[in-house]
């Protein structure tokens, strides 16, 4: 599975990253914001299978993000985790209409980010045979 994770702190993405390979996830790239991250799926060989992006980033936020990762066609039903500072309903909502498929609070512990990944997989993939 190849994941790209957005997030403009290093110290998350490298957090991020430590979490993805200590849970057996090898095959993921980072990108400091919206921006990089189309720039890293345009120049992708292969496609990603899951996103976690971040919300507040400059050049580009996760919303605008998320809505043009799901205008792509090949990632229409990608699954998209948001890990994010930001917890109000009112954002959640505003992510869902994005497309976003999951939401997690930072500060995160890593066995709840790796259940979350876990789950957003598993409703992704159930969702997918309905």
């Amino acid at each position: 599975m190849k994941i790209l994770a957005v997030d403009d702190s290093s110290t998350i993405r490298d957090l991020v990253s430590q979490t993805l390979y200590a849970s057996g996830y090898n095959d993921f790239e980072t990108a400091e914001d919206g921006v990089d991250a189309l720039e890293r799926i345009e120049a992708s060989e292969e496609e990603f299978d899951f996103f976690i992006v971040d919300i507040n980033m400059p050049r580009m936020d996760g919303f605008e993000l998320i809505r043009r990762i799901r205008d792509k066609f090949d990632y229409m039903t990608t699954p998209i985790m948001v890990l994010t500072t930001e917890r109000g309903n009112d954002m959640k909502q505003k992510g869902r209409e994005a497309g976003a498929t999951s939401w997690i609070v930072k500060p995160f512990e890593q066995e709840k980010f790796k259940k979350g990944i876990k789950l957003t997989l598993e409703y992704t993939n159930r969702s997918a045979t309905y």
